[in-house]
């Protein structure tokens, strides 16, 4: 009697390793296949947007410098990488290069931009150097006495 008082209030047992039900092997790797799979192709799907927007930006950048006066031909050539580039990710077949593609139309707008930029510091230091030509001239003949 004090053994069935015993087995009535002791808790229950965990099971073992043998009485818990397998999974089968090929649903588990399926499953694992199928979430690395999704998880990879969204960081690529990433990947590719994350590189278009920075080639957006540049050439936008580029265009503020005034590169479309200064280096006309450098930002058409960002431009047309940058619309590959988009056409590329919008094709399924083309995709992979899209990110190669907008890096390339970065590098180029980048370029435009720096050239852009030395330009137009070329100029303000040439009109610097002219007013310090006119202002020493004016000391020389003494004018504004």
């Amino acid at each position: 009697m004090a053994a069935l008082l015993l087995l009535a209030t002791a808790p229950p047992m965990n099971p073992s390793f043998a009485q818990i039900r397998r999974v089968p092997y090929l649903t588990l790797l399926f499953c694992v296949t199928v979430c690395t799979l999704a998880f990879a192709g969204a960081a690529q799907a990433q990947d590719g947007a994350l590189e278009l927007m920075q080639a957006r930006q540049a050439v936008d950048k580029a265009t503020q410098a005034d590169a479309d006066q200064y280096a006309p031909d450098l930002i058409a050539v960002a431009r047309q990488g940058l619309e590959q580039a988009q056409r590329a990710a919008g094709d399924r077949r083309e995709r992979k290069n899209a990110p190669a593609l907008a890096v390339r139309a970065t590098v180029d707008a980048d370029l435009a931009r720096a050239r852009s930029e030395e330009a137009t510091a070329t100029a303000q230091l040439q009109l610097r150097r002219n007013e310090v030509s006119q202002l020493q001239r004016q000391l020389a003949t003494g004018e504004n006495r």
